[in-house]
């Protein structure tokens, strides 16, 4: 799929962040959509997909009193790996997790059927930071998660490139300097969630304020990747 810029207005009007972002929030389908900010924590084993071994959720949805996309429900869990895919020393280096965090956990079949039984009725959107690397754990699980593997995937970085182009970086730290949010602290899932969704919000604001975004249809085709689990299936096929 390939992601153009939408196209801004050379001559802004001094009311259009009111009104574009107004006109947003009338937008029955965003009104109506659950987002829910995803992060997984990984080991990378050689020879094998990826595991999970920390999953975190942040949801957000319109609240037209409070402002847009406001902090709601939160669900963080370690996960067993498999014996194949070991935390490594490499592992702890980059995400913070210990064989201790990991001693209790469930397996990720466990974990994420128990976060898939969270999720509401009615439309759900993800929205991650490359977002594909977390689909690709959910389209593994898919069997205990089917509802969040066949959820459409909003990705940071498409939606940042299309109102930013141009940046020499869009990892979540490059992000945050430019675009002058607080910085905290970083390894954990929850740690990267309160960044993404943070961006997320910002984001959301640059695109109302210059009119690139004005519905949840925007949204999609300016950031959005269709499920994997969605596609049809064709066997011998990659």
């Amino acid at each position: 799929m390939t992601h153009t810029p939408l196209p801004s207005h050379s001559k802004p009007r001094a009311d259009d962040e009111a009104r574009a972002r107004r006109y947003l929030s009338e937008d029955e389908d965003f009104r109506a959509a659950r987002f829910w900010v995803i992060d997984f924590k990984g080991t990378t084993p050689r020879g094998h997909r990826p595991e999970p071994i920390e999953v975190g959720v942040l949801a957000l949805q319109h609240r037209p009193v409070v402002g847009p996309l406001p902090i709601g429900y939160t669900f963080r869990s370690f996960i067993r790996p498999p014996e194949h895919a070991p935390l490594t020393a490499m592992d702890t280096a980059r995400t913070g997790i210990r064989a201790q965090d990991l001693a209790e956990a469930s397996p990720a079949s466990v974990v994420l059927g128990t976060l898939e039984s969270q999720v509401p009725t009615g439309p759900i959107l993800l929205v991650a930071h490359h977002a594909l690397a977390k689909a690709g754990f959910l389209y593994a699980y898919r069997d205990a998660c089917p509802r969040m593997a066949r959820a459409a995937l909003i990705d940071i970085v498409l939606l940042a490139r299309t109102l930013h182009p141009g940046l020499d970086s869009y990892r979540l730290d490059a992000l945050v300097s430019h675009l002058h949010l607080p910085r905290s602290r970083r390894h954990q899932a929850t740690d990267d969630l309160k960044i993404t969704a943070r961006l997320f919000r910002q984001l959301l604001d640059d695109a109302a304020r210059r009119e690139l975004i004005a519905s949840l249809a925007d949204l999609i085709h300016a950031a959005g990747h269709p499920p994997k689990a969605s596609q049809p299936h064709h066997p011998g096929l990659l």
